[in-house]
């Protein structure tokens, strides 16, 4: 069981990295005004959050 807690940190710590480097990336594209690239990247951007947040919740409540 602690093998898999492990794997589930590594994955948190990899999905709040992946987060910000989509929320930079959405930041720098809002002057350039293409719209679909700003949905996908703020999408992208809370998908990842969302993993790195609930994923050890969900793990926790197990």
């Amino acid at each position: 069981m602690e093998e898999i807690a492990t794997w589930i940190k590594v994955i948190a710590v990899i999905s709040f990295v992946l987060s910000f480097y989509f929320t930079l990336t959405f930041f720098e594209n809002v002057p350039k005004g293409d719209e679909r690239v700003n949905k996908q990247l703020k999408a992208a951007a809370v998908i990842c959050f969302g993993i790195a947040f609930l994923l050890p919740l969900l793990f926790s409540l197990l």
